[in-house]
């Protein structure tokens, strides 16, 4: 039987799946969160995916091995596409960054999928964000319904009953001041999270890649370092 309470939540370690696991929690959910080793160039964020699902009580934290790294085509999973860094938001272009991880957010939410249907949860919570973003076009809300649409064609119990998968995307329209705003009313630690895409050691943040410099607006923006 479906668990009306039941969410698979994916949990990167960053900021912006940090809150959306505080939401899901405070909403009621049962949380079992899923994170993915992909090839990615660093694993800090793994680390505080863990320390995040034991701080919010999540009931399981899966962590999925993938290999986006073979086949490359983003600075995340390919040591020799450099990260791009700048002194300032502005200077942020609106062309699809060499950041974007080809198909990503496709795959994360298939294997998801499947982990809801094991688990006979009927909702996911990802945190797409198509404000203060970097433009990946799987962050869209376009994308989202047409997988959400997808979902209910492909899995059992959506075609053999009428109880469908919701996707919910609770900081999509969110900017990233009120999405951090949001998690603090919440109880979210982001010393526990990391946003950078080229930490140093230790999960240094570089501060000058795009998600350095978004995030650190919206702490700005709060009044907060």
């Amino acid at each position: 039987m479906t668990n009306s309470k039941r969410a698979i939540v994916l949990l990167s370690g960053g900021l912006d799946s940090a809150t959306c696991m505080a939401i899901a929690k405070d909403s009621g959910f049962e949380v079992h969160a899923i994170s993915f080793r992909y090839g990615q160039r660093h694993q800090y964020e793994l680390e505080c995916a863990a320390n995040l699902a034991k701080s919010f009580a999540a009931t399981t934290h899966r962590v999925v091995d993938i290999d986006l790294a073979a086949f490359g085509g983003s600075a995340l999973t390919d040591g020799n596409i450099a990260v791009p860094k700048s002194d300032n938001v502005e200077s942020i272009g609106s062309d699809i960054p060499v950041t974007y991880v080809p198909a990503r957010n496709t795959i994360f939410l298939s294997l998801s999928l499947a982990m809801a249907e094991v688990l006979s949860a009927r909702d996911i919570f990802i945190g797409v964000n198509a404000l203060d973003y970097s433009g990946y076009p799987d962050c869209r809300p376009e994308f989202i319904a047409a997988f959400q649409t997808m979902a209910n064609l492909a899995t059992k119990e959506s075609v053999e009953s009428d109880r469908k998968l919701t996707i919910h995307t609770p900081l999509l329209h969110m900017t990233k001041a009120q999405i951090i705003a949001k998690g603090l009313s919440l109880g979210v630690d982001y010393s526990q999270t990391i946003s950078c895409y080229d930490p140093a050691e230790g999960g240094i943040a570089c501060g000058h890649c795009d998600a350095c410099l978004l995030r650190a607006k919206g702490f700005a923006e709060n009044g907060l370092t």
